[in-house]
Parts: C-alpha cells; structure tokens; sequence
C-alpha cells in the first residue's frame, strides 16, 4: 500500500508541473528514492527524523512530537531527553509542530528551531496544556495518514483537519497545508521550543513583520552549543489579516517600548521566550504555503537564500527537484538484493549518510566561523555538524569513495575552524559555529589522513599537517598532557583514561602518515612514536587493557565487563581493549597469538552480559548487543574484521552477515542504536559491498562477506565499479574467492586504488568455507 502511495504521489507531482521544468536524466530510469524508507530508525535508539530536506540540507524539516522542560525541577539530567535527540519518537500519537533543524541519531541533543504549527479554532499558544489544565495546540495524528520520502513529508493533523505537507531545497523549507473552511485559522511560530530544553536555553529571540506576508528574526541559544545564532526570513502565499504574540519571560526593563501594546498588531517582538501568532481566513481545501528559510549570517543572508532556491509558489516543482538530487544520490551506488527489505535497508542506509554534515553557508558563501565572525568561503562550501568520534570510523572514508568532492570541502571546513579557534585545533564535535567537545580523541585527524593516503582531494596537505599537530599539542585539552608526559593518560588524573589512551595513539598514527606523505620524517617519527604508547595500558598479566595510576601501577578494582568508571567510555574492555587498528598484528600477538586471539573473539560474540553492565548506560541497550559484542555503538564496529588478522576470515564472513541481519531491518526500529550522524548505516554500506575500513588512513580495506546479489559503484571520476556475486544466497556466507578484473586476490585486503579504478570484484560464495 504504502508503495502505491508514493507512486500516486510522484504521478501527481510530475503531472501537475510544466514540462519544462521537469529534470530528466538518462540515468535515472530507476527511481531509487522509492527504496528509501525514512522511518526507519525513528522508534527506540535509532534517533532519526523523518522530515523533509535535501541532501547535506541546511534545512531539516521536520514533526516533532514531544515537548518537555528536559532538566527535572533540581536542574539534573532527564533520561527521557535521549529518546528525543531527533525531536520525533515513532511509539507518539501527538505532533506540536514542525521544526526546522534536526540533528541524525547523535545521542545528545540541540536544535528544534522555529517551530511551526497550524491550528483552527480558539487560539491557544501553548503546546501541550494551557495555565487551565486545557489542551495546548499539538494535534493527534495516525501513522495511516502520515507518508515521508526523501525530500516530503506529509501528515494529517487531526485536531484540526488539517493537511500538513513538506518539502525542502538546502537552506530552505517550503510549507504546504491544507485547510477546513474557517474563519479562525492560525499558523503559530513557537520561538520558545527546542530540542533539549531547559529554562535558560534561550539567549534573546527577535521577530520582525517586514509586511502582511514575510517575517524575519533569529534566536540565539545557549545549549550543546553554547552560543548558537540561526536566522530565518519567511513568505506566507496569503497575507494574515492580524498577529500577535506573547511572552514568557519577566520583563524587567522596557525601555520606551512599554509606549505601545506590543502583543497585538506590532511589528516588533523581542524576548527571551516568544510564540508569535498569524491569522487568517479560509475556505474549504485552502493551501497556505510558507517559504522559511535559513541563514547562519543574517536574515538579510536567508532572504537571499529563499529568492535564490525558491523564487516560485510551485510545491511540486521543488519536490521534484529535490527528489532528484536525492536519487542522484542514491544512484551513485546501485544495488541487487535477494530480498526487497534488504533493498529497502541499503538504500536507506543511503540516505542517512546524506544527511550531514551539512552546508553550514548561504548562497554567497558566506558563513559564521566559530570566532562568531562572518567569513566568506573561497574554494570551498563550508560544512558543519561534524560527529567525529562516530563518523570517522566509516562515514567519512565512504564518502572518500561517494562524495570525495564534498569530502574535500568537509576537511577544508575542518582547517577553516582550527583557523578560528582560539585553541588552535581542529573540530572535536562542532556544530553551528560552536565546538561542544563531546567525546575523545581528535578525530579530524583521521578524516585528514585517510583522505591524503587515498589522494582525496586538493586541500593543502602541509597546512592539514600544522593543524594536526597544533591539535594534539594542547595539552590542557581532556588530559592531553598528561599523555604525552606520562605516555598514557593516568587514571587518577583523567576520566576515561584507557578509551583516550588508545584513541590519541592511533590519531597520531594519522598524523605520521600525514608527515610520511609530505616528508616531515622528524614529525613523522615523534608520532609514530606516540602512536606506540596504547601498549602502556595492557596488562598482560590479565590479557586486557587497563586503568593505570600515575605512578605506574596499575588501578585495582578492575572489572573488564562493566561500562562504568573502569576507564573505558560508552564500553567495556572486552569491546573497547580492541581499539588498536594502527597495528592489529602486534595487538593480537601481545593477546596470545592468532588462534587466542581468534578465540577471545569467540568468547566475545558468545558470552552473556549481565543487565547490571548495561542497565545505566543510554548509549548500549539490549538491541544492539550480541553475547558481549556491542553493534549498537560505535567502539566496536571493527571487531567483527579482526578475525581477517587472525588467519580465520570466515568468522568474520560469518559474524558480518550474521550482524547485518539482526542488527539491521526495514522497520521502524530497524537500527539497533544511535545512527551517529551516519556512522551506523555506513557500516551496513560498507558491509554490504563486501569490504570495510578498519584502519582508517591506511589505503586498505578489510574484506567481508557482501550481502548483495550485484552493485555498481559509480564513481566521480567516472569510472564504474562492479561488484558481482557467483553463488549468493542466504545461506552462502563464506567467499571461496575474491578476484579484481580477472585476477584472483591474494589476502585480506582491498585497495581503495583497486576501487578507484573501476572495473569488476567478483565475489565466489558458498555455505562452507573449507
């Protein structure tokens, strides 16, 4: 059914615009938007929005159906904000609008800016219950009549009867709804609501009635970014015939402007907490549209944004568009699956990785850099939302395949912000010109470095080099310094201290590949030399990785299954130890040796965790876990790899396959954990194809046992590159053989030259692997 109602709907779209505006493409015969289910992942831990937007958007449109105060009454921290991260939980039957900006999956929350919602009726400017204990404006709604594609979203708001449709270019959203007859209709911008709440999130909010159809103003925030500043222009198709406001903060100094009645019929309204109000009149079926558009710059800036993306009136006109940017996306990888959900999962997995980071500029390049200054791009669009800790692992090197272009232009929006900050270091976890610091080690790094190793782009390598190395030279920054002094991070001194001792190391492994290429061979050996000190937390007197104290012994106390303050962040030791993807040879002989190894690996995927592990911990539930392993989060998506190093690759054949199956569906909750800005539907991509890059940086990929039947990986280049299947089934696990244009390849590892030069890897499977 659902399938029928896309194709009615895209029947409708391409009927109802000109011919001349419809985009047409030899290539895109398939239509690969129809394979993408947007809701997947939007129940329990997958954390994404269903909205509508364009590719890396800007603009993130989308319902949100819960509003709290997100701190309790003593300002501590409220478990129920985690399932909110994305504004939109699919087990809801209530909607209180529809904001502008959302973030993927990222665990932690911010954004939800600019709700807007219709309603018909008496006007009630709060969302869930009125001072009275009435009802506020959300309105119900049933997932029968709701749809989502890429680039359109629709609902039905019940309450009201109202129609509410959506589309989006990069920077702007374009409103579509659909009235009853009424002669008391409104259309509210709550100005108060965000993702993560809390009482004193709002710095100041400004709105400005430019004339009896567009509006203007901004908000600044002070949330996971502390200083945060989007600024918004929009046009109503119809002119509102009286608006109006109101404020929900104490005015304690007014200035002259306590002159006017300001909640009625003026132009201005300012504040710290503000819902403004629009009214109109309509007739039965009436659409009134919004075009909201966004700017990080100015609302001068987004003005420009919205005349440039969409100068018309015509809804249909830019979905279509969008729809076709978003194929053009899709298309880049083309799929043959043995079943119709696994289509469905892949190109999925497809679009979330094109949803950030995203274009953080307007339409003449220019940006707000994390000085808070304004800077105008030069030779590159300038991106933001930058989940590195996640991303690095496999995001950033499939778009060193799929996007490398777009790729670039991250990385020299990476060396923009070390140019901007005041600590002189490149992106932790930034966002909208602000870095939030979440999570270790300074990823930035191996984005660099991968992309310099595979000959990515044409940013300046030596200048991406000084940037790294200023980054892993403040030693103030999440016990730095103490790491390079003591040649780990003492536990008494820095939480955390194991997960940050093996992250920093293998980052400097990256930055001495990065000196390697550019022949800085003293840089080079310093970092090689740091990148060794992981083993200065292994104690092999209990085969594991451990908390060590600052005068050299080793912290007692220490349990290896628990994820709690026994060094480790967001893992424990069994998952977390195995972080030494710059030399896995030497971690599995300083464990025991390969068939050891192979067997702790064993133990890992077979062994039971008990809940009082887990049961504190957001970020590792029960869905994301096999025996000890966790899926769910991203320390351990290597893992599965490791048995390549160990002399048996049919465990990791087995274990990939196995992990793709049960971690992954076409459901609602077909994500077994955060999907990370992306992370975790690119594992499934990567593992899909048949390869996956355990060592970021390095020009090698591990090879696994792909799911598909045939792909095509079309290549910016030009090139294509197939990879076929010979005996795939469900069953057919295991790779007899793997061969490139014809030659048989020896070993564990694919190329990224291999991949970058087209041609066909044929994949020999079987139920065996003897």
């Amino acid at each position: 059914m659902r399938k029928l109602l896309m194709f009615l709907f895209c029947f409708t779209v391409l009927n109802s615009c000109k011919e001349e505006e419809i985009i047409t493409s030899e290539k895109q015969k398939t239509d690969y938007t129809q394979f993408v289910n947007p809701f997947i992942g939007t129940s329990k831990m997958g954390h994404v929005f269903p909205g509508a937007t364009a590719p890396f958007g800007m603009v993130q449109l989308s319902p949100q159906t819960n509003f709290e105060v997100m701190f309790k009454d003593d300002a501590s921290y409220n478990p129920e904000t985690y399932k909110y991260c994305a504004g939109y939980q699919h087990r809801d039957s209530t909607i209180i609008g529809f904001a502008h900006t959302n973030f993927s999956g990222t665990g932690h929350a911010d954004l939800g800016d600019f709700l807007i919602m219709p309603t018909v009726g008496s006007l009630v400017l709060d969302p869930l219950k009125t001072a009275d204990g009435n009802k506020g404006f959300y309105s119900t709604f049933s997932h029968t009549n709701e749809e989502a594609m890429p680039g359109y979203y629709k609902v039905d708001l019940d309450s009201y009867g109202i129609k509410a449709e959506f589309t989006a270019s990069e920077r702007v959203g374009f409103h579509q709804y659909s009235f009853p007859k009424s002669d008391n209709a409104h259309i509210i911008l709550d100005m108060v609501y965000n993702v993560y709440h809390h009482n004193n999130k709002n710095i100041w909010t400004f709105l400005r009635v430019e004339n009896d159809s567009t509006i203007t103003g901004y908000r600044q925030t002070k949330g996971w970014a502390r200083d945060k500043k989007v600024f918004f222009a929009a046009k109503f198709s119809k002119p509102f015939k009286s608006y109006g406001h109101k404020k929900y903060d104490d005015v304690i100094y007014d200035g002259f402007y306590r002159r006017f009645k300001q909640d009625e019929n003026f132009p201005e309204m300012a504040g710290k907490n503000l819902r403004a109000y629009f009214n109109f009149d309509t007739d039965d079926g009436e659409k009134i549209k919004i075009k909201f558009a966004l700017s990080n710059v100015s609302s001068a800036g987004a003005m420009k944004n919205l005349e440039a993306e969409i100068p018309h009136w015509n809804f249909n006109k830019t979905y279509e568009e969008t729809s076709y940017k978003w194929n053009e996306e899709l298309y880049k990888i083309e799929v043959e699956t043995l079943t119709e959900n696994q289509k469905t999962t892949f190109y999925t997995a497809m679009y979330h990785t094109n949803l950030s980071p995203i274009i953080y500029e307007d339409v003449d390049g220019q940006y707000r850099g994390l000085d808070q200054n304004i800077y105008t791009s030069n030779g590159f669009t300038n991106y933001t939302v930058f989940s590195l800790w996640d991303t690095y692992r496999a995001l950033h090197p499939l778009f060193n395949i799929t996007q490398p272009n777009r790729n670039n232009d991250m990385i020299k929006s990476m060396l923009a912000h070390h140019d901007e900050s005041v600590h002189n270091m490149l992106p932790i976890w930034s966002h909208y010109a602000n870095e939030n610091w979440c999570m270790i080690g300074y990823h930035a790094t191996s984005v660099i470095a991968d992309a310099m190793i595979k000959n990515v782009g044409d940013f300046d390598y030596e200048r991406a080099l000084e940037a790294s190395v200023n980054t892993a030279s403040v030693r103030y920054f999440d016990g730095l310094g103490d790491y390079i002094d003591y040649k780990y991070v003492p536990d008494d001194k820095s939480h955390s201290s194991v997960s940050k001792t093996l992250e920093y190391a293998y980052n400097d492994w990256c930055i001495a590949q990065m000196a390697k290429a550019v022949g800085h061979t003293s840089k080079e050996k310093d970092f090689k030399k740091r990148s060794e000190y992981y083993i200065n937390v292994y104690d092999p007197s209990i085969g594991f990785m451990r908390p060590k104290l600052s005068d050299g012994t080793f912290r007692k106390n220490f349990d290896p299954m628990d994820t709690h303050g026994q060094g480790f962040i967001e893992g424990n030791a069994w998952n977390y130890g195995l972080y030494v993807p710059q030399n896995i040879e030497k971690m599995v002989d300083i464990m025991g040796g390969k068939e050891r190894f192979s067997q702790r690996l064993d133990s890992l995927f077979t062994m039971e965790i008990e809940e009082k592990y887990i049961e504190n911990h957001e970020d590792i539930t029960r869905d994301g876990i096999i025996g000890n392993y966790v899926h769910g989060n991203e320390p351990g998506h290597h893992i599965p790899y490791l048995y390549n190093w160990t002399g048996h690759p049919e465990k990791t054949q087995s274990r990939v396959r196995m992990i793709m199956d049960s971690m992954y569906a076409s459901t609602v909750e077909g994500l077994c954990g955060n999907d990370d800005a992306g992370q975790m539907s690119a594992w499934y991509i990567f593992s899909s194809l048949g390869f996956y890059p355990v060592t970021p940086g390095s020009p090698y990929y591990a090879l696994g046992s792909p799911i598909v039947k045939n792909a095509k990986i079309h290549l910016e280049n030009g090139k294509t590159l197939t990879i076929a299947t010979k005996n795939q089934s469900k069953d057919n696990v295991y790779v007899r053989s793997v061969s490139i244009n014809g030659k048989v390849l020896d070993g564990i590892l694919l190329s990224h030259q291999d991949i970058m030069n087209g041609g066909e890897i044929v994949f020999e499977m079987s139920n065996n692997y003897k």
